[in-house]
């Protein structure tokens, strides 16, 4: 598994703190940024690591800002994104089991960094289940290819 990280300045400690989780379970990644104090803007960060997950060179990407929401969105706008806003262990899990998120964003600001590992954990190491639920990932694919 692939993974790229992302964050605008509010989520740079957050996003610091997931790399080293990364690492720790051995999990090959690319950490695109931002290193900076000053204020920046997420869709400079949220889409490029979208695209490269949309185009394959990554499995899944993670992206923090300050309330996830931004982040959120801006990858979201990328074709073949499926980025889910999650801020408990709960929406971590169903989202790959039911919506097979490769995405997921979250705010530095909204939760801590313990719970942040627990998301990316479970996230990270739960299976899309298919079934009933990949007719409906079609349907999301057939609206963005067909309109």
């Amino acid at each position: 598994m692939k993974v790229i990280l992302a964050s605008d300045h509010g989520g740079v400690e957050l996003r610091k703190e997931i790399g080293e989780l990364l690492k720790e379970m051995d999990i090959e990644f690319e950490d695109i940024g931002c290193d900076c104090e000053g204020s920046v803007d997420y869709p400079d960060y949220g889409i490029p690591a979208a695209e490269r997950v949309a185009s394959g060179e990554f499995d899944k990407g993670i992206l923090i800002c300050g309330t996830g929401i931004g982040m959120s969105i801006a990858a979201n706008k990328v074709k073949g994104i499926r980025c889910a806003l999650v801020h408990d262990v709960f929406s971590a899990k169903a989202t790959r089991q039911h919506n097979d998120s490769n995405v997921i964003a979250m705010g530095a600001r909204v939760i801590g960094p313990g719970l942040a590992l627990e998301i990316v954990k479970t996230w990270l190491t739960t299976e899309f289940e298919a079934g009933r639920h990949a007719k409906r990932i079609g349907k999301l694919a057939d609206y963005e290819n067909n309109g």
